[in-house]
């Protein structure tokens, strides 16, 4: 049996936005549960106990046991399923590509999209704004590379590592990264929206 499960989000959040589409494509119900990341008083001791870093998302299961980190949730929701392969290499390939994506490609468009959404951008020194645009597009000419020879970014599969890349890879342009140089990037961008169940990127899931 399923058990109900609550989600700790916040609309805007691309790492939210990554177990939302993962729960769509299971068809998974769940709780929602706002947490204003950018007000203090959601920082409260109350939410910690939830997730540490007082940032979503969370899960939380009927039990009480919670999980945050949004790549972590992604493998433990999607155990079982065919977003997660058996194969222990197969996995492995997954958490490769899952590392990447919190090492290349959030560290570097994740923070320049945060710094706009918070006002920082315009007090961050343009050396540094501009290194971060120059260290994602590279992450994104490493993916583009990858995609000139497989469709998604593990092999055939569609798999939580396309999930977890898309979520802030396809925030490029909006940070000042070009993604015109990348026609096999944008070409696996047009493969995701594809999939069945493929949640708008705005759409927030009533809980």
């Amino acid at each position: 049996m399923t058990t109900m499960l609550t989600l700790f989000n916040y609309p805007s959040s691309r790492n939210g936005w990554k177990v939302r589409l993962l729960l769509q494509h299971l068809g998974r119900t769940y709780r929602t549960v706002t947490v204003n990341i950018f007000e203090n008083g959601d920082q409260r001791a109350e939410y910690r106990h939830i997730n540490p870093t007082g940032k979503v998302p969370a899960i939380q299961l009927d039990d009480g046991r919670t999980l945050a980190e949004s790549n972590a949730i992604l493998f433990y929701l999607a155990e079982g399923s065919i977003y997660l392969p058996i194969d222990p290499f197969d996995r492995a390939k997954v958490l490769q590509w899952m590392s990447f994506e919190q090492e290349q490609v959030e560290s570097t468009i994740g923070t320049l999209r945060y710094w706009m959404h918070t006002g920082e951008l315009s007090r961050r020194s343009p050396e540094l704004v501009e290194a971060k645009r120059k260290a994602a597009q590279q992450a994104v000419g490493i993916l583009d590379r990858e995609f000139a020879r497989q469709p998604f970014i593990t092999g055939d599969r569609y798999t939580i590592a396309d999930m977890a890349i898309f979520a802030y890879a396809t925030c490029a342009e909006d940070t000042g990264v070009r993604l015109d140089p990348f026609p096999h990037f944008r070409s696996w961008t047009t493969r995701v929206e594809a999939q069945p169940g493929f949640l708008a990127a705005q759409s927030v899931r009533a809980s």
